[in-house]
């Protein structure tokens, strides 16, 4: 288990460089950008495995704020609107939201719902940025699509694990965070 932990946490900082998807505007590239990045997957999983922790109404609510605010910024990324902290924003996306399951917080779900859409704008800030000069609807649809799948995964993963499984979900995704910011 530590040679596997060990093996990730070295082969993550360059997965985080590698975003797919930015030289057409497809709905198959859009799908693709999330899915490249170690930093995007992490933070989106984390988002479902959090929705899952909190239950309830979160289970809807978080992944539609982050996908909802993702979608305008990845309209203002694509705009050339200026962002400057993007890559920390995202960083700190993985850490924070993997760091909120694994101590379990209880944080009010205005304030999950605030972080969420705080990040998927961020999120989607970058997928436009980075994303085609034309086709940004279809390339939308399909970063919109991936992202919502990687939730659904989070969310299905944390209802099905027990509380301390999912709590070590948490903690490693923050570590692999805090890899990805030591690596990058």
């Amino acid at each position: 288990m530590k040679r596997l932990l060990s093996l990730a946490l070295v082969a993550l900082p360059g997965a985080a460089l590698a975003h797919p998807g930015h030289d057409a505007g497809s709905l198959g590239a859009g799908f693709a950008h999330p899915l490249g990045g170690a930093d995007h997957v992490l933070a989106m999983v984390a988002l479902g495995l959090l929705a899952a922790q909190a239950g309830g109404r979160a289970l809807w609510l978080l992944p539609t704020s982050f996908v909802a605010a993702m979608l305008a910024g990845g309209a203002a990324g694509w705009a050339g609107l200026p962002f400057g902290a993007v890559e920390p924003v995202i960083l700190a996306s993985v850490i924070i939201l993997g760091a909120t399951v694994a101590i379990a917080a209880r944080l009010p779900l205005g304030v999950m719902a605030a972080m969420a859409a705080a990040f998927g704008h961020t999120h989607g800030w970058a997928h436009g940025a980075e994303g085609p000069a034309q086709g940004l609807p279809s390339y939308a649809l399909g970063f919109a699509l991936a992202t919502a799948l990687l939730h659904g995964a989070g969310i299905l993963a944390g209802r099905a694990a027990a509380q301390p499984l999912l709590r070590a979900a948490g903690g490693l995704t923050a570590v692999a965070g805090l890899a990805l910011v030591v690596g990058g």
